[in-house]
C-alpha cells in the first residue's frame, strides 16, 4: 500500500513508500507491529494516591514550621487534657450519686426491719421491770438488743427531758411548780431512732410550770387538770 503526500506537504522529491501489511508478502509471515509512542493507558497512574507504589499526601503540618507545629500539638494536648478531666470529674460525681442512693437504701431497709421489732423490745422492757427476765429468755433478749444496737438503733425518752415536739408525743399534759419549762415528767413508751431519723417518736407526760397556767384554771392555788388529760390518762391506761 503507497502512500503519495502531495508536493505541497512534502515539497518536491521521490514519493515516500510505506509499507502497512501486516504478512510478509515473501515469507508469509506476520509481522510485528511497529512500535509507536501509545498514549497513557486510562485508569490510576503510578505516583497517584490510591495507586501501590504511591507517595501517602504529606500532612498539612509538614508544609509549616516547627513553630506552628509545635503550636498545634500544645493545643490539642490540652483539648485531650480537658477531655480526660471532664470524663474524671462526671464519673467521680457517677460513683458519690451511686454510693448516696445505696447508702439510702440500706439505711430504708434497716429501718423498716427494726420498726417491726420495736414491739417486742417494748415487751423485752416491760418484762425487765417486772422482774421477770431470767434464763434463757434474759439471754435471748440482750442478744436481740446488741443486734439493734450494732444496727445502729438508739433508744431515747428519760424522765425529766426537755420536751421536744419533734423526737416527743405527748399523751398527758398537766402543770407543776418542779419545772421550769415543758418538760417529760413520765416516760410511757420510749422513743427510737435511726441515725438522724426517728422511727418512733417517746410518749410522754409532759408538765408546764404553774405560772404559764390561765387564771380560770385555778381553784384555791391547786391547778385543775383539764377533761383531754383525763381522757388521755384514761386511754394510757388502757
Amino acid at each position: 500500500m503507497t502512500d503519495r503526500p502531495t508536493g505541497s506537504e512534502f515539497g518536491d522529491g521521490e514519493p515516500v513508500v510505506r509499507d502497512k501489511r501486516r504478512i510478509d508478502p515473501d515469507t508469509g509471515a506476520l509481522r510485528e507491529p511497529a512500535e509507536t509512542s501509545a498514549a497513557p493507558a486510562p485508569g490510576p497512574q503510578p505516583g497517584m494516591p490510591g495507586t501501590p507504589g504511591a507517595q501517602p499526601p504529606r500532612d498539612p503540618s509538614d508544609l509549616i514550621g516547627p513553630s506552628a507545629q509545635e503550636a498545634l500539638l500544645t493545643e490539642a494536648l490540652a483539648e485531650r487534657t480537658a477531655d480526660l478531666q471532664r470524663l474524671q470529674a462526671e464519673y467521680v460525681n457517677y460513683k458519690r450519686r451511686v454510693d448516696r442512693d445505696r447508702e439510702a437504701s440500706r439505711e430504708l431497709v434497716i429501718g423498716t426491719v427494726l420498726t417491726e421489732l420495736l414491739g417486742i423490745l417494748d415487751d423485752i422492757g416491760r418484762a425487765r421491770e417486772a422482774g421477770e427476765l431470767e434464763g434463757a429468755f434474759k439471754a435471748v433478749s440482750e442478744s436481740l438488743e446488741r443486734v439493734t444496737e450494732k444496727l445502729g438503733l438508739v433508744r431515747f425518752g428519760e424522765k425529766g427531758d426537755t420536751f421536744d415536739p419533734r423526737i416527743h408525743e405527748a399523751l398527758l399534759h398537766n402543770y407543776s411548780d418542779e419545772v421550769d419549762g415543758p418538760t417529760a415528767t413520765m416516760v410511757m413508751q420510749p422513743g427510737y431512732r435511726l441515725g438522724e431519723r426517728v422511727l418512733r417518736a417517746a410518749r410522754v407526760a409532759v408538765s408546764e410550770p404553774t405560772e404559764q397556767l390561765p387564771g380560770d384554771a385555778v381553784q384555791d392555788g391547786v391547778p385543775v387538770e383539764s377533761a383531754d388529760d383525763d381522757q388521755a390518762a384514761d386511754k394510757s391506761a388502757e
